[in-house]
Formats: structure tokens, C-alpha cells, sequence
């Protein structure tokens, strides 16, 4: 599945959130890291990242002590907006009750993660919906999706029609 629930946080925003930190990958290959950092925005947003579709995702940082809490309802919301079935995103909101932190492993990631706080930067003039914010970054081509499916929503779908069977 595309999260677990395994976070992995750039130095300086590990401290924003509650949880211990560990070290090992989740044992199961299903479960996926999630890669986060803040935007020092007003007022302060964190960045998440999913590592095999690099799907982003936006949420108000304050209150940080309860970021790991709201984190899987954002990430159901994002999911939804990206045309995920009831079934996907009830199976992922199950897979996210336990939430673990590490430091940062996939630096392709982190450079994908630096480059959407870049484009957020620039977007946000745009609008101030978050979740709006999210999609437009997830039309991004990104480096290390150019041989699959170029950009994290073009990723995700292909992601989504993979598990999910045939109509016919």
C-alpha cells in the first residue's frame, strides 16, 4: 500500500511532533515512509511526502503536538481527492494507527520534497487551500518518476488501477 504510517522528518521539524524516533524500516513491504518537513509559512505548514508514489500532502502544522494524530485524516482526505475508493483509503486510514518517527534515509526524496516547498513557495499566490496547493504540486513532473509515470498523481493513479480490479 502506498503509507504505513512510518515518518521520516528532516532534523529540524522532527521535534515538532510527539512520537519516539526509530531507526528501522517497517517490516512489512507494504507499509511505506512518509517524509515530512515544515514550510515556514504564516502560519507554519508541514510538507509530507510519500515515498513510492512521492504523492505530497499539506496540513497546518499548529497544533504540532497532535500533527501525527491529524495526519491520517489529511491523508484520507488527499487520497479522496485523488480518486481513491472508499475500500483503499479505509485500508490505508487502518494502516496508519500506529505512526513511528525516523530520520530522513531516501535522498531522492528529501529533493523532491525541497523542490515542492520551492513550487509551494511560488503556488501558494495562487491560492491558500492547502489541499488545492497539494494537487497542483502533484501534477509536477518529478525526476525519479520519469521512467514511470512522470508526476506523483500520474503515479498514484497508476498506483490505484494496479490494486484495484478491472471493471468488465
Amino acid at each position: 500500500m502506498i503509507s504505513g504510517c512510518l515518518l521520516c522528518a528532516r532534523p529540524r521539524s522532527s521535534s515538532t511532533a510527539s512520537a519516539r524516533p526509530t531507526s528501522t524500516r517497517p517490516s512489512n513491504p507494504a507499509h511505506s515512509w512518509w517524509y515530512a518537513t515544515v514550510l515556514f509559512w504564516r502560519p507554519q505548514v508541514a510538507l509530507f511526502v510519500n515515498e513510492p508514489t512521492l504523492l505530497p500532502v499539506l496540513m497546518p502544522l499548529a497544533p504540532g503536538a497532535t500533527l501525527l494524530e491529524r495526519f491520517p485524516s489529511t491523508v484520507a482526505a488527499v487520497l479522496a481527492m485523488h480518486g481513491a475508493p472508499q475500500p483503499i483509503i479505509d485500508d490505508e486510514m487502518h494502516r496508519m494507527r500506529e505512526k513511528r518517527l525516523a530520520k530522513t534515509t531516501n535522498r531522492s526524496v528529501t529533493g523532491v520534497m525541497t523542490e515542492f516547498a520551492r513550487l509551494a513557495e511560488f503556488y501558494r499566490e495562487g491560492t491558500s487551500e492547502l489541499p488545492e496547493l497539494a494537487r497542483r504540486l502533484a501534477r509536477v513532473p518529478c525526476g525519479p518518476l520519469y521512467k514511470r509515470h512522470v508526476s506523483p498523481d500520474r503515479e498514484f493513479d497508476a498506483f490505484l488501477r494496479s490494486i484495484t480490479p478491472a471493471n468488465g
